[in-house]
């Protein structure tokens, strides 16, 4: 059996493993063109003109197009989030007369073969009229084009009297923080493929992931398509990390190409290409302030950031200002509260959301905060926590403020008690007392922690169709997408404890445009709530409906019958419970039983958990290592623990990542100096612990009929907090641990060893 609660090994896994995996660069069609982009050199010029004539007389080369030959496509719209005056801000799909970062789309080349298309690539020329490039939010705005200016938008968010809490405070801390660019590195590249299905007399595009359904509207709508005149597959994904599966230019101008060229059109990026032109994220820069009375209370806290959106706003639009404004106050009290960020545009690669977009952030300049907040009054960190930790008295907990448009109300929490158990899990005291051993004996060791409060299920719906054959086969059908978390299994296991069929004989159907009328695809950890939740709804009335026909059929009451091994069973007779389908099939004049549900969500549920990591710093190279790294984290109920722990230990190593190893660095000219490996760094086994996970289910949520919570994005969200604070820890508050990622070169800097 592999219901709720079991850790039931992944049902996807058998294809891979196989080497069966189809993944976008796997799909072909006959006769298909290769498309190859041609990007600009420049961060920011006026194109004086573009001559592909050499190009196109190469060898097998079928097209080429500039900005003029696609003018009438409009440029792409959001997806999430959108406020006013930001459309003035979105991407062309090639560039109209003005390039504005390095690796923007000017032109794509069509040729038979994708060596010929890469080398006509080569051919084209550009010739661009270079203007300054402007690479930091905090600098002063420019013109970004007719009479606006490069800051999109102002975010503010706040309640409480701000001004009395000041006025009135015992201290005011006051930090400047920071958090570099990042973004996710997903094995598999982009990748899209479009064909014109004659037969179907309908335009579809493969490679589709994270929202297809989605996608599809939005194209659909830039190519004057209807609903159905495009279709969406989505195949196996090689990672997402919110960066993979949005409208980028390319995957609008394969679908073009496919629809105008009439043969199919396949692209698949390189890695350099993917570093220069996929979503980046992060990237901020804070002020905050918080008052503090003689006791430790956090009184109010008032924050201004900025955020580099890069050269225009994406898919995303204001998705992680927002976030990072709403969800800034964490698990804290905060009486009064007031926030501005500024999405201001530069000459970088457009930014959108990347695994815990804004609460990464958020939470590494709150936590920084409060230990500032510890050490201004000679507080003990955990004490300082313990004080402004929301009480469990007040769950459901109000802020009065919105995220992604849903207002933000906790729905179920115990934060200190999730604190004392990771506590005492540890044996914190010993742990101190080991640690000052070793500082003692000339070691440089410190311990961390950041407390975080997540979002997940995002709603508003999710629909699922379940159909039982007379084999006892068992389909369900998700407006869901995957990207490695589980999908499959997650959504089987619930059917298996809400129905009763066994997982082997099921298939789960997901991210196919033509097989379910509407789906939300996978982003903002929300499709264990929110598809599961509606496969559980869907699984309930189909057992009711097999229930009551084996009643008819055996001619015993439902209370009398039983359902194992897949039959019901009542006295000495028995029938299979494809038997049953097929008589409920034949009642509704239809091929096989079939049970549609929609689980609809005007609220998110809040998960929550602490980092804690334990660093040695070596006095040499001023490199950090991370000892261990442990994740207190309550999921409310976990579908299948051993997937929710992979996903924790999967997000703690990117979150360690970020906080030491990894940055998207432009030279002043706005010039990208990290698109290889070489440069942009990332963690390896060697350079990460063993990821220690205490998973709880203490706060099952009331929000849906299973309790449960996301887990996608816990394992990242206060890792940079966590290793700053043990740095901190390590260094004994000698020097301001301000800004991520963490380098060699800047602790040694930071600590005067230039």
């Amino acid at each position: 059996m592999g219901g709720i609660g079991e850790n039931l090994r992944r049902l996807e896994d058998r294809p891979l493993l196989l080497g069966e995996g189809r993944f976008a660069d796997d799909i072909s069609f006959a006769g298909q063109l290769h498309m190859r982009v041609v990007r600009s050199p420049t961060a920011h010029g006026r194109i004086a003109g573009i001559d592909v004539q050499e190009a196109l007389a190469a060898s097998g080369v079928a097209a080429i197009w500039t900005g003029a030959d696609i003018a009438d496509i409009p440029p792409i719209s959001f997806r999430m989030t959108d406020i006013g005056g930001l459309e003035r801000y979105r991407q062309p799909i090639l560039a109209q007369g003005i390039v504005r970062y390095v690796g923007e789309p000017v032109a794509v080349v069509f040729a038979d073969d994708p060596y010929a298309a890469e080398d006509a690539a080569g051919l084209v020329l550009i010739a661009i009229e270079e203007i300054p490039a402007l690479v930091r939010a905090v600098d002063p705005t420019v013109l970004f084009k007719d009479t606006i200016d490069t800051e999109a938008a102002i975010i503010r968010k706040g309640y409480g009297d701000l001004d009395a809490a000041f006025a009135t405070a015992a201290h005011v801390v006051t930090l400047d923080l920071a958090v570099g660019r990042h973004s996710g590195i997903p094995m598999e590249t982009r990748g899209a493929i479009a064909r014109f299905n004659n037969d179907l007399q309908r335009l579809e595009m493969y490679g589709a992931a994270k929202v297809p359904h989605a996608n599809r509207a939005a194209m659909a709508a830039m190519l004057g398509l209807s609903r159905t005149g495009l279709e969406l597959f989505e195949g196996h994904v090689g990672g997402g990390f919110g960066i993979r599966g949005e409208v980028y230019p390319e995957d609008v101008l394969v679908c073009l190409a496919a629809l105008r060229l009439r043969r199919p059109v396949k692209w698949v990026e390189d890695r350099r290409e993917h570093m220069m032109a996929a979503n980046q994220s992060r990237d901020q820069v804070h002020h905050i302030r918080a008052a503090v009375d003689a006791d430790g209370l956090i009184l109010a806290i008032d924050d201004e950031f900025w955020v580099n959106q890069g050269a225009y706003v994406r898919t995303h639009a204001a998705t992680v200002a927002d976030l990072t404004a709403a969800m800034l106050p964490g698990p804290y009290c905060v009486p009064a509260y007031r926030c501005v960020g500024h999405i201001r545009l530069t000459n970088k690669t457009p930014a959108g959301t990347y695994r815990g977009p804004g609460r990464y952030e958020g939470t590494f300049v709150r936590e920084r905060l409060v230990d500032a907040v510890a050490a201004k009054i000679g507080l003990d960190r955990i004490e300082v926590r313990r004080r402004n930790l929301i009480a469990r008295r007040d769950i459901p907990f109000h802020r009065g403020i919105e995220a992604l448009g849903t207002e933000l109300v906790y729905d179920a929490a115990d934060f200190e008690g999730l604190l004392n158990k990771l506590i005492a899990a540890i044996d914190l005291p010993a742990l101190e007392n080991r640690l000052a051993e070793r500082r003692a004996a000339g070691e440089q060791v410190g311990w961390g922690l950041g407390y975080f409060v997540e979002k997940s299920g995002l709603g508003p719906f999710d629909d699922v169709a379940l159909t039982l054959d007379a084999t006892g086969e068992l389909e369900i059908v998700s407006g869901a997408a995957s990207i490695g978390q589980g999908v499959e299994t997650a959504l089987a296991q619930i059917c298996e404890t809400e129905l009763g069929v066994s997982t082997d004989r099921m298939r789960v159907i997901h991210g196919q445009t033509d097989r379910i009328a509407r789906g939300m695809g996978a982003f903002a950890s929300r499709v264990t709530v929110m598809a599961g939740s509606a496969v559980a709804l869907a699984s309930r009335q189909m057992r009711a409906r097999l229930l009551a026909k084996a009643a008819e059929m055996l001619q015993r009451p439902a209370a009398d019958l039983t359902m194992a091994d897949g039959a019901f069973t009542g006295g000495p007779a028995s029938v299979s419970i494809g038997a049953v389908a097929a008589a409920c099939a034949a009642d509704d004049g239809t091929p096989s039983l079939v049970s549609e549900a929609s689980f609809e969500a005007h609220h998110m549920t809040y998960p929550y958990g602490v980092h804690l990591a334990v660093v040695r710093i070596d006095p040499e190279t001023f490199g950090v290592a991370v000892e261990r790294f442990i994740v207190a984290y309550d999921v409310g109920r976990a579908v299948n623990p051993m997937l929710v722990r992979g996903q924790i230990a999967g997000g703690a190593v990117q979150g360690i990542g970020g906080a030491l190893y990894e940055e998207f660095l432009y030279s002043d000219e706005g010039q990208p100096m990290s698109t290889s490996f070489a440069d942009y760094l990332m963690p390896t086994s060697m350079e990460v612990p063993a990821i220690e996970v205490i998973l709880l289910e203490d706060a099952p949520t009331p929000l849906n009929p299973l309790g449960v919570k996301g887990a996608g994005e816990g394992g990242i969200s206060a890792a940079g907090a966590a290793v700053a604070a043990a740095v901190d820890d390590a260094l004994g508050g000698r020097v301001p641990i301000a800004r991520l990622p963490l380098t060699p070169m800047d602790l040694r800097a930071l600590c005067g060893e230039v």
